[in-house]
């Protein structure tokens, strides 16, 4: 009996040191393969971004919270400061045309990755994605950076986190330029109000009940609510498909923007963004009652006039025109991602809104280069 027992606990011990062995030989395994570099967060490998075409610039980190945050400061450091702020599921990348403009006129630019985005830390889970919390990363960087008299860029997404960053911190910033995007908000009234506490419960039971949509329906114009049904529900967002669908994208700039992503599950920022969109309702109505239905700085709206985005949803710009110095202008030619089609003639008139004098421009659709489009 005793030798039985000494066997059993020779077997036993054995078994806990393998146990104990493969447990955290798996973990060694996890940080290699994934890059975990703290739990529960990714960070897309350098290598990735080895053989981009057109991104020369050299990364700058700040770290916030948790999360490591990759910027752009390009120009001179004395300059007049424009801040880029990118969209769904765009990085920096989608500033490469416009920032050689920007700074050969004098101006230094900031051009960070949103958490989940570019050469940022991404969280694994969709759970530790919120609205607010790139809101919070977003003013943090603008307030560490020291950054004043601050002219915005804002587009897509970005502006719906780059508007509430201004409003955290407006004497920061001198002029806004918003391009194919809005502040989405309910606006004055007691039913309105109540719509605010109620519209994203509402707005996700409608998701749910609708279930998931496939790629399908999103390229094939079933609004917006297909948009966050595919992005919410795949298993692998398509992000550069994205690009090329909502822009003039050639495979080799599809890769540019695929970069970040080693695998799925570096994309959970890009998937969950879209579904975040409705849960500001009450907080963005807040930023346009104290801040931007005061907002007597110059405030550009530059869509373009083939966007699916704003031209399908006019109330967008109407929202916008709530701040007392909104000035409107259009793009002819260029769609969603003004940034691709016409980044030089986009940053040139930038320039002429610091200066005073912006002008609408037109782009020849047939002067887009179409090659290896999608």
């Amino acid at each position: 009996m005793n030798k039985l027992f000494s066997i059993l606990f020779f077997v036993i011990v054995i078994c806990l040191g393998l146990f104990n062995y493969s447990r955290n030989s798996e973990v060694n395994v996890n940080y290699e393969r994934f890059n975990i570099v703290a739990p529960g967060i990714l960070r897309t490998p350098e290598e990735r971004f080895a053989d981009i075409i057109d991104y020369p610039f050299k990364s700058n980190y700040l770290t916030i919270g948790d999360t490591r945050i990759h910027y752009l400061d390009e120009g001179p450091k004395n300059g007049e400061v424009i801040y880029l702020l990118h969209g769904e599921p765009a990085w920096s990348y989608l500033f490469r045309k416009m920032i050689p403009t920007l700074t050969k006129a004098g101006y230094r630019v900031i051009a960070p990755d949103m958490v989940g985005f570019g050469k940022s830390d991404k969280y694994i889970s969709i759970d530790d994605y919120s609205h607010q919390m790139h809101v919070d990363k977003m003013t943090q960087l603008i307030t560490e950076l020291d950054l004043k008299n601050i002219t915005a860029h804002v587009h897509d997404w970005g502006g719906l986190v780059g508007l509430r960053v201004i409003a955290e911190v407006p004497d920061r910033f001198s002029r806004i330029i918003a391009s194919n995007t809005s502040l989405i908000a309910p606006g004055r009234g007691f039913f309105k109000d109540l719509m605010s506490f109620i519209s994203y419960p509402l707005f996700k039971l409608g998701i749910w009940f609708q279930g998931p949509a496939t790629w399908e329906e999103f390229i094939g114009g079933d609004g917006f609510s297909a948009w966050i049904r595919y992005s919410r529900y795949t298993d692998n967002i398509d992000v550069g498909g994205v690009m090329q669908t909502l822009g003039n994208v050639s495979e080799a700039e599809r890769a540019g923007y695929e970069a970040p992503y080693p695998n799925a599950t570096y994309k959970a920022g890009a998937q969950i963004f879209p579904y975040l969109i409705p849960s500001e309702l009450r907080k963005n109505e807040k930023a346009y009652r104290d801040v931007f239905e005061k907002w007597e700085k110059p405030f550009l709206i530059a869509n373009s006039d083939n966007d699916p985005v704003t031209g399908n949803n006019p109330r967008m710009v109407e929202m916008l025109k709530r701040i007392p110095s909104a000035q409107e202008i259009v793009i002819n030619g260029p769609g969603h991602f003004i940034q691709e089609e016409a980044g030089p003639e986009y940053a040139q008139l930038i320039i002429d809104f610091i200066n005073g004098n912006p002008q609408p421009f037109k782009i020849n659709q047939n002067s887009i280069d179409k090659k290896d489009i999608l």
